[in-house]
């Protein structure tokens, strides 16, 4: 145990403070330490999130659908020269945190025709997905059939292109 020094420069053994029992009670709460179920905000508090958007209400959707079904269902109505991101299905599907879920599956429907798949890219139009099609360059040149100019990998102006599902379902 370490040494104090006191005034007659005689070193002394540190006392340690008597351990609290476990019956005992502490005096204020004030005195407590937060615990981080305290930290958390009540239900009350908390803000509504896109992550946890309703779906939108003209999505054709059945309660039995797979989530695969659903983003499948999405995808094949995007209209040819428009793209959307995994994460705005994702949130058209009441699930914003989901994107990576969407990238799967997209990538489970290459064996589907009627899934546009070329059509998904990530939140920045990048051509995420490429690698999963049959060849490297197989989606860009889906895209450029479909009407869509692609750059290094990224869709050329992408914030025009890009097809909401939230939005464009709901009307």
């Amino acid at each position: 145990m370490p040494r104090q020094k006191t005034a007659s420069n005689k070193p002394q053994k540190q006392t340690q403070a008597p351990r609290p029992t476990p019956d005992a009670k502490k005096s204020t709460s004030a005195s407590r330490k937060p615990t981080p179920s305290s930290l958390k905000p009540t239900p009350a508090s908390r803000k509504p999130t896109s992550a946890s958007a309703p779906p939108a209400p003209n999505l054709p959707r059945l309660k039995n659908e797979s989530f695969f079904e659903q983003v499948y269902a999405i995808v094949e109505q995007i209209p040819k020269g428009r793209v959307t991101s995994y994460g705005a299905i994702a949130r058209c599907l009441g699930s914003g945190l989901s994107a990576r879920m969407v990238g799967w599956a997209m990538n489970a429907a290459h064996g589907r025709p009627s899934v546009p798949a070329q059509r998904v890219v990530n939140r920045n139009g990048q051509l995420s997905g490429k690698m999963h099609f049959s060849t490297p360059n197989q989606m860009e040149q889906l895209l450029k059939k479909d009407g869509v100019k692609v750059k290094d990998d990224t869709v050329v102006d992408f914030s025009k292109l890009f097809w909401d599902p939230a939005i464009e379902l709901a009307l």
